[in-house]
Parts: structure tokens; sequence; C-alpha cells
């Protein structure tokens, strides 16, 4: 179909999955694209988003759930906004495997997964019962599939209600075993997992306290669609997670937006031979300049590495963990010491190399605006072949700028602890475009 815009996203499954496995790689070979694994949260966020999307307005608020293969997620919201979030590790594979191993089907091992389920639920309920919900809206595979079996049965489109699941799980007791459960319109593939879903849906309803669930037809898919139309327009929502954390975290925006400007002229340099063309790599640049002091918020001693602990742990909606884990690597390596084996070798996928290099670019556009005031860093030139990287500055700056001039010779010995040669250069007044 020669789509311009593809995402792949891995929940609950591939959050668990060891990154030194080799199954990401793998799978990116063959998908021919990268693999985002995202948070609970941010799936949380992405449900909402294609639910609400899909779903007739209401005023008030609502709730979401969706239960998947390893988790479930709970959104409460009103509008497009959503205002809780939770994903709880709990999900019909789970509940199944645990419950019903061998596929026997009892009322004690109902009881049991129910229960399982309930101590899950619980400590969130309060949270998310505090605005009143007038509605809850269920999305994905054991949700959409109770629904078309109750239809089935009552030979009509029905919505879930308490008294249709409580039928359900009668009719799976009675049945004795999985291979003997009959249900109307109940696929084979889902057959095996249906009873952990179904104790996991029952509880949500009793712990929420509604007697009747609409189930809607969009959920995760859908909202990565939104998603991707929102990066097209001024609605990524990963620039409303920056400005909210700058603001958070009492960013100084002032400088924030000089380190950007300066990071992004030597970007603009060195793209080429250094093979930073992507769009990613200035979206990660731009982000890293306008967040590399949210850890000045905590302390000023190791200021970097509070900030990449903040940006690799934080919830930020719309950053799939891989970014998060990108942005933490290049905000924890822009000061101090840049050792050859470091965090670099944990970036996801390609970032290697990459984050290194945006890395290098950030120190420089530090380091050029450490007096806090516009001076002369936009008419520095840098030029990098490989290993090898000149930075001319203006005379101008190195007599105004001693201390600058002491960091950059500083910045010389730094570098090439990490395997880089930075020679400096100054540049005079008729050398200057």
């Amino acid at each position: 179909m020669h789509a311009d815009g593809v995402r792949v996203v891995g929940t609950s499954t591939l959050r668990r999955v060891d990154r030194y496995s080799g199954f990401l790689e793998q799978a990116e070979e063959a998908l021919g694209h990268p693999v985002e694994i995202i948070s609970g949260i941010e799936e949380a966020r992405l449900i909402y988003q294609g639910v609400i999307h899909s779903s007739p307005g209401i005023d008030g608020t609502q709730l979401v759930v969706d239960i998947g293969g390893g988790s479930t997620e709970v959104i409460s919201g009103s509008g497009l906004e959503a205002d809780a979030l939770d994903s709880l590790k709990l999900g019909c594979v789970r509940i199944s495997e645990k419950y019903f191993h061998g596929g026997k089907l009892t009322a004690q091992r109902f009881d049991r997964a129910c229960l399982a389920a309930r101590l899950e639920i619980q400590p969130v309920r309060a949270r998310f019962l505090r605005n009143g919900p007038q509605r809850i809206i269920g999305a994905s595979g054991t949700i959409r599939a109770a629904r078309t079996v109750l239809s089935a049965i009552a030979g009509e489109p029905v919505d879930i209600t308490l008294a249709g699941l409580e039928e359900l799980i009668d009719r799976a007791i009675d049945a004795g075993h999985i291979d003997r459960l009959q249900l109307p319109e109940l696929s084979t593939e889902r057959r095996p997992v249906f009873p952990g879903g179904l104790a996991i849906l029952i509880e949500l309803m009793r712990a929420f306290e509604f007697e009747q669930m609409s189930v809607s037809d969009g959920a995760l898919r859908e909202g990565l669609l939104y998603d991707m139309i929102g990066r097209l327009t001024d609605e990524d929502a990963r620039e409303r997670t920056v400005r909210a954390m700058e603001g958070r975290y009492s960013v100084d925006t002032e400088q924030a937006a000089r380190v950007e400007a300066t990071a992004m002229l030597l970007l603009d340099q060195v793209a080429e031979s250094w093979k930073l063309n992507d769009p990613d790599d200035r979206q990660m640049l731009h982000w890293a300049a306008r967040m590399h002091e949210i850890g000045l918020d905590i302390a000023l001693s190791g200021y970097h590495q509070h900030g990449a602990y903040l940006l690799e742990y934080s919830d930020m909606p719309g950053f799939p963990t891989g970014e998060q884990q990108v942005l933490a690597c290049i905000v924890a390596g822009h000061r101090g010491k840049f050792g050859r084996n470091s965090f670099y070798d944990e970036t996801p996928g390609t970032w290697g190399r990459r984050s290194k290099r945006l890395t290098v670019l950030l120190r420089l556009a530090v380091l050029l605006n450490r007096s806090r005031k516009d001076d002369h860093a936009t008419e520095v030139v840098l030029r990098a072949k490989g290993d090898n990287i000149s930075i001319s500055v203006p005379l101008t700056l190195h007599d105004t700028g001693p201390l600058t001039w002491a960091d950059l010779e500083r910045e010389v010995k730094l570098l090439a602890d990490a395997g880089l040669e930075l020679q400096l250069e100054r540049l005079d007044e008729s050398d200057q475009v």
C-alpha cells in the first residue's frame, strides 16, 4: 500500500521481553519499521483517544476500560481529555493461565480468579469514582467478544450487563472444561482466554458500580491513528508534554531557547556528514535542549543525572519508552565525563551512534551558551567527519568569553575519552559569513 506513515507499537508482553533477547531487532528487520514499546500509561492514553473519537459524546465524566492479554487499562475523562489513567497488571491471558490451567472451569476457580481481579482493582477504585462517571465504555478483544456472545444469545444487539456476565460464567461452569465450552459466536482463538477475561470484566463492573457497559469499536489502533494525525499538526502530544515538564520543573525557557537555537545550528552544519538527516534526530535534539536543565529543580549537583532519571521514568504522554530512553541518554551525557562505554549501548534500535552524536551537539551548545545571554554562539562553525570534529569560534567570543574558551579546551580532553577528536579554531571577522 506504500504507506507514508507507519507506527508499530508493543504493549504488555513486549514490556516484559528481555531487551537482550534479540526479539525486537528481528521484529524490526521483518517489519521494516521500528517497534515502539509504550508504557502502560501511554497505552491507556491512546486507548482513551481511540474510544472517545469512536463513541457518541456526553456531558460529564466517563470511564473507559480495556482488557488485554497482559494488562487492563482504566481511564477516566471528560471530552477528549483524560484526567486519570492506570494500567493494571491484570490480563485475560495471565488470569486464564493461572486460575484455569488445564482448561478446568469450576465455581471455585472463578471465585479465585474474581478475587485476584478484585485485589488489583480495589486500590484504584476510589480515584476513578471521584468525579462520578456517567457511563462506562469497554474496548478490545474480551469486551467485544462478550458483547458478541450476549447479542447472539439475545438474538439482537445488546450492551454488556452484570446479569449477562453472570449467565456466561454459569454456562462456563456448567461446561466444566474449556473444550466443552460452547458459546455462540465465540471464536476458537478467543475461547482459551475467555474465562479469565470474564472474571476481570465482571469485577470491573462491580467495582465501578455499573449495571451496564457500552462497547466501542475504537481502541488502541484508532488512538494511534489520531495521535499520528496530531503529530502532523500542532496537537502533537509530545510537544504538550515537553511544555508541561518545562513548567513543572521551573525550566529557564529563555536559556533553553538559546541552547536549542545553537544546537539546531550545529546540527544543520553536520547533518549530512554525520548522517543525522532523519526528522526524528532533529526532534530529539530539540526536546533534549528544551529539557536539559529539568534536573536543576531537584539539585544543582549532578543535575544532568537527575534530569535523565526524570526523563526515563516519568509518565510522558505521547512518548514511547524508547524515545524516553534516548532523551534520558542525551541529557545524561550533556555535561561531565563522556566515556566510551556508557548508556549509548542501551538505547533502542539504531539510536546508539546517533544519540551519541546528538549528545555531542548538545554539549557544545550548552558550553557556547554558558553566559546565559545572547553572545556570538550563532557565529560558530562546526565540521565533522567520522570521529573528527572541528569547531571555529569568533575571536570576539575568545576575547570576551575566556571561560567559554577554557570550557571548550576541557571538552577536547573529555571527548577524547570517548574516542572523539575535537579541534578548536579561532574564526576572525573575514572568515565569518
